[in-house]
């Protein structure tokens, strides 16, 4: 019998096509135009970019979210956020208008769209990701909605194509009366639309809308709602689809760590300290000083120091998190190993030599790979990490006390740093049993710090940096000595400004 092989494709042969022109075909899927500032992400990107963009633009669009859900959690209102967001998102994810006549709105807008897909991929896995993803998403875009020209702000709203059916001039006059309890006088050339009262919830509980037949009369002054509202609706079933198709990233072997990564970090935002290993000015970081500078250190790093202290010992994991601390607020290598010297003090020097102090060379880069030598050792752990990685066991001091302590350890803590005040101590259960880890432990910064803050920002003090979320333990350490200090001479301008990257 002859075999038919030679009907066979060769696929060493086979034609090879763009995967973009073979899998869409519609013009839409051409290279992305922004019109406008405002964006309904209907389309997803596909220009080619590089994955330190990728990770970078999503790294920065994290922290934006990050920090709208912060305010979130601190109830602030809708002003008090809108000013505390504008200074970060000048500086992580800035995006101006047409009227600017900026050379950089394509390359702002890019970025923008760009972000929002990758933490759509990043935070479409779980439910939960989902929803908090499509309410931070919300609440950016209405911040941004807000703050938009508002020519700018028609047009891209008539460039929606929304199916609301606008009020015939017939209809309005029928019903001036009763819609001019809520829109106040007609005006001339107000427009209004109607929509199924469910499409706009917040302007029905605000009573701020017309209600007949299960229809909601809205004055074009108030459909912004509408439109957000719109957003969120969209937002939550573009996820859904996105959810089903997050099996096929699996193959990619580039991305999906950059994704995981990214999602865990939703926890808290994960951030490498970059004020790098130097004090704070006029602070004095030597061994001798650091039982008076603990004052100033958060509750992990305190409960290290007071567990060092009763017990002249810590293990490994507690003595590798306080040491990149100690290395992270400016301790250089020789007092750091005069510091573990001294508080060793029921060893032996000879016992200390053997099996402690290459540790601390180690993770300073004194010894070790050529890596770690060429990175200067490792950097101090940030919130992030100490919540994710290596939780304590039996007789280990290191880790998140608003994570791996129980409640009543916790307060004991606290109350022994001078947290007592019982609202506060509630407000830290609360976040503790929402996994609100990082916004306890800046509550508790905040109250401990409050005349200082309060100080702070009626002088000017505080920099756009400063505004931000702490989510790591030197990041505290070095406001808190900066707050405390804020009088003294040199302490006020640049030395103030606490970098944060990822």
């Amino acid at each position: 019998m002859i075999r038919q092989d030679f009907n066979r494709i060769d696929p060493k042969r086979r034609n090879v096509v763009d995967y973009r022109k073979k899998q869409f075909a519609a013009p839409s899927y051409k290279e992305a135009q922004y019109p406008h500032r405002m964006n309904f992400y209907s389309t997803p990107p596909t220009a080619d970019i590089t994955l330190e963009q990728f990770e970078q633009w999503a790294i920065d669009r994290l922290r934006v979210l990050a920090e709208l859900e912060a305010c979130s959690f601190r109830n602030k209102s809708p002003a008090e956020t809108a000013a505390h967001m504008k200074p970060l998102l000048d500086k992580y994810l800035p995006l101006e208008a047409n009227s600017s006549s900026s050379t950089q709105l394509f390359a702002q807008r890019q970025r923008d769209h760009y972000g929002h897909y990758i933490l759509r991929l990043a935070f479409a896995s779980t439910e939960d990701l989902r929803r908090r993803f499509t309410r931070v998403e919300t609440t950016l875009f209405r911040l941004r909605l807000q703050s938009d020209d508002l020519a700018e702000r028609v047009a891209f709203v008539r460039g929606l194509d929304l199916d609301w059916e606008v009020v015939s001039d017939k209809e309005r006059r029928a019903l001036a009366a009763e819609l001019a309890g809520f829109g106040g006088k007609m005006q001339a050339d107000e427009t209004w639309c109607k929509v199924d009262w469910e499409r706009v919830p917040d302007l029905v509980e605000g009573r701020r809308v017309f209600l007949k037949e299960g229809k909601a009369y809205v004055p074009s002054r108030e459909q912004q709602s509408m439109v957000v509202a719109e957003f969120a609706a969209r937002l939550e079933r573009a996820l859904e689809v996105t959810a089903r198709a997050l099996p096929r990233l699996d193959e990619d072997d580039r991305l999906t760590p950059i994704l995981d990564h990214l999602s865990k970090n939703f926890i808290t935002p994960d951030a490498g300290y970059s004020g790098g290993s130097t004090a704070p000015d006029g602070a004095e970081i030597t061994a001798r000083n650091i039982d008076n500078l603990s004052q100033h250190f958060p509750m992990c790093m305190s409960n290290l120091h007071r567990s060092l202290r009763r017990d002249a010992h810590l293990k490994h994991y507690g003595r590798l998190q306080y040491t990149l601390f100690l290395k992270g607020i400016g301790l250089n290598l020789e007092e750091c190993l005069l510091f573990w010297r001294q508080s060793f003090n029921k060893v032996t020097d000879d016992t200390f030599n053997k099996e402690y102090r290459y540790n601390v060379r180690h993770a300073y880069g004194d010894v070790g790979g050529d890596s770690n030598r060429r990175g200067g050792g490792y950097s101090p752990y940030s919130c992030q990490k100490i919540l994710t990685e290596h939780p304590p066991g039996p007789g280990e001091a290191h880790g998140c006390p608003y994570r791996h302590f129980n409640m009543e350890n916790l307060a004991a803590l606290l109350q022994s740093n001078g947290v007592t005040d019982r609202a506060v101590l509630q407000g830290v259960k609360e976040d503790k049993d929402s996994q609100k880890f990082h916004m306890a432990c800046n509550r508790v910064f905040e109250h401990v710090h409050k005349t200082e803050l309060k100080r702070a920002k009626d002088d000017g003090f505080m920099t756009a940096a400063q505004l931000e979320t702490i989510v790591h333990p030197n990041e505290y350490f070095k406001r808190s000595y900066l707050l405390k200090n804020q009088g003294k001479k040199d302490q006020q301008g640049s030395s103030g400004d606490v970098r944060m990257e990822g």
